[in-house]
């Protein structure tokens, strides 16, 4: 008989232990350890393996329990149940940490499994669980994926509650809420809402509710899973859920209004509502002076459309309409593109496909290899495809830097879009030239229009347009110019006081009392 066809305990001790183990197949890493308090009441203490500190077990849980000598205490229980027996326990024996009492079977085996310790008694219905989590974890370690010059390094981790710590070392405030859910029939995944109550739209506070509440699966591995399942738009190649393993630009998030979704076992946060331009800013434009951070945002945008647009470009140009290129570069063109077998068309397929696999090999190959084989790859293919006649030079030149471009989008889910995307520009510049590609930017920006994250324009704050939120857009306003937050994202848009903008001193008086 399993847990979800009889969920209430026995009484008796033995037939608990009895069903525990067989329950769990009588697993060797859950490890169940008999015991009398004070010399009459028949216990058990049953914890699992690698997900429980053995340090607190015995240093601080057993140790409370086999110190009792009040052997009146003990018989009183006894004779009163129950109720008693749990009571004497959580109130005079343990005093650390969570310690709840477990009613039903299906409680007790997702504590126990999630790294608590349950304790049971003879002759008592109930259990008891006290938080013991522990096993060996990864730390806090600096990002991988989103480096920066300037600012914190430290990334999140596998572990939820350290996660958690994180954002609220950088929010210390109590209006930081959080609420948990287990989602997931057999992983049983603990998932979390973060946000900041007063500033965050409370409409959509409830749609992430929703949202994860909708969630029926057998296991949730990864925050990808969720983001899959919650998503406005299916089908389409860009990113409507915002990831990131920074602790600083979720807190970010949360300030502007935005809510935060953790779950345990990975270290990508998803953060909702989000725009198209989250994925090109970067934490670091906020760290430095606000014209190097218009400056590298500029650079972003400009970086994203020639990622999107130049090997489509040259092969409109290079195939449709020769007559825009100046006479002495399209000499030099043809005079490189002599021997070459095939259109530019082809040319650019081949180039892009082998750039991907290397591209490709360099994420899936050691560390320390990967990198090298990457750069040194593209070069020895690069070359060779030159001096073999299968490619030019300029479109190696023209996919090198497109490749490069790709890398400079801070946000892994908008580059690779822009990657698939590149392969349906080549195809219709190819077949109609600017004309095709023309066509393409207008169904891109029509469908860019009609996408939404929890109901807020994926294109704000261009369409629609907003005059006041264009301060953190593709240009970067000083700090003390930004004293709004994002319409619709948050009920609470004032975050900066009045007349913060900073003021010279007056030149002709003294300062600090010295002299002029």
């Amino acid at each position: 008989m399993t847990p979800s066809q009889d969920k209430s305990f026995s009484p008796e001790l033995v037939m608990n232990l009895d069903k525990i183990k067989s329950e769990l197949g009588n697993s060797q890493d859950v490890i169940i350890r008999e015991f009398q308090l004070g010399g009459k009441l028949d216990a058990a203490i049953i914890f699992t393996d690698g997900l429980s500190d053995q340090n607190i077990i015995s240093n601080s849980l057993m140790r409370s329990l086999l110190n009792l000598q009040d052997e009146a205490l003990i018989q009183t229980a006894m004779d009163n149940g129950s109720n008693q027996i749990i009571q004497m326990v959580t109130e005079q024996l343990l005093t650390f940490g969570e310690i709840k009492e477990v009613s039903d079977w299906d409680q007790l085996f997702i504590y126990l499994l999630s790294g608590c310790s349950i304790l049971l008694f003879n002759n008592c219905d109930r259990a008891i669980s006290a938080a013991t989590k522990g096993g060996e974890t990864r730390g806090v370690t600096e990002t991988s994926t989103q480096s920066v010059v300037r600012g914190p390094k430290e990334a999140f981790s596998e572990s939820i509650r350290t996660n958690t710590a994180l954002i609220r070392r950088k929010i210390k405030s109590p209006k930081l809420w959080l609420e948990q859910r287990v989602i997931g029939d057999v992983t049983q995944t603990e998932v979390d809402i973060m946000f900041i109550k007063g500033i965050a739209n409370e409409k959509i506070v409830q749609e992430v509710r929703d949202r994860l509440d909708r969630i029926k699966i057998d296991g949730i591995l990864e925050s990808g899973y969720i983001e899959d399942l919650i998503q406005d738009e299916v089908w389409t190649p860009f990113p409507t859920v915002f990831n990131s393993e920074r602790p600083d630009t979720i807190a970010a998030g949360l300030l502007e209004g935005r809510i935060a979704i953790l779950t345990d076992g990975t270290p990508f946060v998803l953060l909702v509502p989000v725009e198209f331009v989250s994925f090109l800013q970067s934490a670091e434009d906020y760290y430095q002076r606000y014209d190097i951070g218009t400056f590298l945002r500029l650079l972003r945008f400009g970086s994203f459309f020639i990622a999107l647009l130049l090997p489509s470009l040259y092969v409109a140009i290079a195939t449709f309409h020769q007559e825009i290129i100046p006479t002495s570069l399209l000499l030099h063109l043809a005079a490189q593109r002599e021997g070459v077998p095939f259109p530019p068309i082809v040319e650019a397929f081949l180039m892009e496909i082998v750039f991907e696999v290397l591209r490709e090999a360099g994420i899936r190959m050691p560390s320390a290899v990967g990198k090298t084989i990457s750069i040194v790859g593209a070069l020895v293919i690069g070359q060779s495809a030159v001096e073999a006649g299968i490619v030019s030079p300029a479109m190696v030149i023209i996919v090198s830097f497109t490749a490069i471009t790709n890398f400079v989008i801070p946000a892994f889910s908008l580059a690779i879009a822009v990657r698939l995307l590149r392969f349906g520009f080549l195809i219709l510049a190819g077949t109609l030239g600017m004309y095709g590609i023309a066509v393409a930017l207008i169904c891109l920006v029509l469908h860019l229009c009609s996408l939404r994250s929890f109901g807020i324009p994926y294109l704000k704050p261009f369409a629609p347009f907003m005059a006041n939120e264009q301060k953190d857009a593709i240009l970067r306003s000083p700090i003390w110019a930004m004293n709004k937050r994002p319409q619709f994202v948050s009920q609470d848009s004032t975050r900066l006081g009045k007349k913060q903008k900073p003021k010279k001193p007056p030149g002709d008086k003294p300062r600090n009392g010295g002299e002029s």
